[in-house]
Formats: C-alpha cells, structure tokens, sequence
C-alpha cells in the first residue's frame, strides 16, 4: 500500500504523465465532464420525475358515492366501516351542498347560478378517501365499493394504472441511462491510463528490475486517474448547478404548478456524490486498464 512519504512522490509522477499525455488528458477530461453532467442530468432528471410521480400519486383520491336515501346516521355509520377498511388513511366527508357549491365555484367568472338553473341539488353525498399506499388503492376502492350503502367509487381507473405503468418506466430508463454513461466515462480513462503505461513501459521495466513493488509503480497511475475523473466532475458540476438554478428559478416563475426539487441540502449531496462518482470512475477505469495492460 501507499506510505504517506511517497505520497508527493506518487502526485508528481501523476501531474507529470498528465502533461506528457497532454492532449489525450484534455480529451479524457472533457468526455468525462460530459458524462458526468449527462450524468447529473439524468439523475436530476429521475429525482425531479419521481417527485413528480410522488406528488400525482399522493394526489390519487378515492370518490365514494351514497345513496340518497341513506339517514344521517346510515352515512356516519358508513364513514366508519371506511375508516376500518385496511389501507385507509384519512376519510372526509363532502355533503351534496358542498359539492354543489364546489362546481358552482368552477363557473364563478360566467356568472352563471347553477343552484337556481338545477332547482333540485341532483349530486349525492360522498366521502373523500386517501390511501396509506398509492399503489394499492384499486384493491382499497374495491373493499369500499363492497359497503352497503355505497352504490359507486371513482379513483381514475385506467389513468391510475398507466401512471404507475409510466413511473415505472421512468425509473427504468434513467437507471439504464446512467449506467451506461459510467461505463462509457470507465472506458475513457481505461484507455487514457493504458496509452500512460504504454508510454512509460521502459520506465516500469527498469523500476521493476531495481526492485519496485507493484504498488510503487500503480499509485501514480490511479492518481492520474482519479484527478481526471475529479477534474471532470468539478467542471460538470459548476455548469450543472448553473444551469439547474437558472432552470429552477424560471419554472418557479413561468410553471409554478410544476413541482421542481430545489432543497440545497438535496442538492449538495447531489454534488458531492457526482464528485465521489468522478473520483470512483477514475478508480475502476485505471484498475481495469492496469489489470489488462500492466503486467506487474
């Protein structure tokens, strides 16, 4: 392993390489500061979308509708044998003069009396039902359904199940996506780190031959590596955090009702993890070019 005495020795060696292989370095840090903060996006990109999901899922109510004919006591009676239905987190109930004036609120700007044009309030009692879990509320609506008194139950059957289907899938592909991205940074500094060996055969085998341990001659090159995949995560970094504030700054204007994730202690972590991702890239990538092409 490394002894801090040759810690400097190890850097030096390290900064040296990346001058001597100044071009191919450049490149090596530019294609990683563009994987990384494809990387970044991505990851944004499936925060921001899980949290939109979150907040459409959390939205998912269940409508239960009674019958007219039922006393006020058969309807609180009902709101209970909800409230004991497994799954069921909050239960509100909404009278029929409440949701008459609920749509008349829709037509407020037109002017329009919909009590006086209706005479009779033809809506029925309802109780608004939340479940514990998005994901089970068919199974939840079902179980209501089956209560007396309730003749129907409204969740958005269709819509509910593609949403899910849709988060599904976008967690999927974002995951997908970013692996593919690490692998491709991987591949970038594996090659960066073969051609230094390359270039330095002579110098190992010599080194090799005074007695050179095998790690005295691999720090320098995964501190080579771990720089550029640090260099490029620094870089991504800056022009990610730029770009995401300007973006966030005018959703909030423009599409406030677009709910964008913008908690600096969620995005810091963010940051310091795309950091420690450059700096573990770095590392994998020269640990598979060392592996392959160092024979030492």
């Amino acid at each position: 392993m490394m002894k801090i005495k040759n810690f400097g020795y190890f850097f030096k060696e390290a900064l040296t390489s990346l001058s001597r292989n100044r071009v191919l370095s450049f490149a090596t840090i530019s294609t990683m500061t563009i994987c990384i903060l494809f990387l970044g996006v991505a990851v944004l990109m499936t925060v921001n979308a899980g949290n939109f999901m979150n907040q459409l899922e959390s939205d998912i109510q269940i409508i239960a509708y009674l019958d007219n004919s039922l006393t006020e006591a058969q309807v609180a009676g009902i709101k209970g044998k909800i409230e004991q239905t497994d799954g069921v987190e909050a239960v509100v109930f909404v009278s029929k003069a409440e949701a008459l004036q609920r749509m008349q609120q829709k037509f407020a700007e037109r002017d329009y009396d919909l009590e006086k044009t209706l005479g009779k309030n033809p809506l029925p009692n309802t109780y608004e039902v939340k479940a514990q879990n998005p994901q089970e509320v068919a199974q939840v609506a079902q179980s209501i359904k089956e209560i007396a008194g309730v003749y129907k139950v409204n969740y958005g059957q269709g819509i509910v199940e593609r949403l899910f289907e849709v988060s599904k899938w976008v967690k999927i592909i974002s995951i997908g996506f970013m692996v593919i991205l690490a692998l491709g940074a991987i591949f970038l500094i594996a090659t960066t780190i073969r051609l230094s060996v390359f270039a330095r055969r002579k110098e190992i085998y010599l080194m090799k031959l005074i007695g050179a341990t095998d790690w005295f001659v691999r720090w320098p090159f995964f501190i080579e590596g771990i720089l550029m995949g640090l260099a490029g995560a620094v870089i991504a970094i800056g022009l990610l955090a730029a770009g995401y504030s300007s973006l966030v700054n005018n959703m909030q204007t423009a599409l406030f009702f677009i709910p964008v994730v913008y908690q600096q202690n969620m995005l810091i972590n963010l940051y310091l993890s795309l950091v420690a991702a450059g700096a573990l890239l770095g590392v994998a990538g020269t640990y598979i070019s060392l592996n392959r092409f160092l024979d030492v």
